[in-house]
């Protein structure tokens, strides 16, 4: 179990000493400024994280979401750069956050309580994790093995479930991390992550909204459909009915019609929608 009084005394002196360096580096960018590309356009280059900070989210990530019998994970799906792409853009800046203070929390329920922008949270908290790493076991974390890399994540998740430490700066980095990760597993495939839509085929998320009035009475059968992404839209690589809804293509197109239960009479009417957290840690 990570070391909670070590690492803290890390956290303080890294912050400490990144606040100089770090708030010119963060002004906030002007209203509708992104580091990223048009759909469609992006080109696989980060932007923000170092290489060192690249090789801790990718590590971080794959242990959060990992790749197994269900699938590919967090980092197949392409969610290190979809977070490196948030993170350089009006995200990482925190543009639309309150940030004049007063700071500070009382109760679980009030959110974010920090003056660090996203941006400078990843690289203060990422800092001191690595340095953690390096003191404790000799290596930074994504050169751990993935059982002290889960032992140290899951130090990280019980000091920012901790009230008592809310107040201290990179105290929520690990939730930071997490919600992120799960963000570009899911979000839409233009955003950078959700490569190939694996996140939406793993939990039968259609994507783009289409017309269901021909399924409001069709109810216990699974809705299986190849998902489409936005980017399927601006490519017209989807049918549109006369309303202009994206008309999905049905799993089973080769039958011609909408799926019935009769097509899959093994699986139960929720298997489209189950996510088996039992197989993946932290989420």
């Amino acid at each position: 179990m990570i070391d909670r009084r070590k690492f803290l005394a890390i956290l303080g002196a890294t912050v400490a000493a990144a606040d100089a360096r770090l708030r010119p580096a963060f002004a906030a960018l002007p209203e509708g400024a992104s580091g990223s590309m048009p759909t469609g356009m992006t080109e696989r280059a980060y932007t923000f994280f170092t290489d060192p900070e690249v090789a801790f989210v990718k590590a971080a990530v794959a242990r959060l979401i990992p790749a197994d019998e269900l699938g590919p994970g967090a980092v197949e799906a392409g969610v290190p750069y979809f977070m490196d792409q948030q993170l350089s853009g009006a995200y990482g800046a925190g543009a639309h956050f309150y940030n004049q203070g007063p700071f500070g929390s009382v109760t679980p329920f009030q959110g974010y309580q920090l003056p660090l922008s996203p941006a400078e949270l990843y690289r203060v908290g990422i800092a001191a994790t690595d340095r953690y790493c390096q003191e404790t076991y000799g290596k930074p974390f994504a050169a751990l093995d993935a059982a002290k890399q889960d032992e140290v994540l899951r130090g990280l998740q019980g000091i920012a479930g901790d009230l008592d430490l809310k107040d201290i700066p990179g105290t929520p980095f690990f939730a930071r991390l997490l919600t992120d990760t799960m963000d570009g597993f899911f979000a839409d495939p233009a955003y950078g992550g959700n490569k190939n839509m694996v996140g939406w085929k793993l939990v039968g998320f259609p994507g783009v909204a289409s017309n269901y009035s021909d399924y409001i009475g069709r109810h216990n059968q699974p809705y299986q459909v190849e998902p489409a992404a936005m980017q399927s839209l601006q490519q017209a690589d989807l049918s549109a009915d006369p309303h202009g809804h994206p008309m999905h293509r049905h799993a089973n197109a080769a039958t011609g019609r909408p799926p019935t239960a009769q097509d899959w009479p093994d699986a139960p009417a929720e298997a489209a929608y189950v996510w088996s957290s039992g197989q993946r840690i932290f989420v």
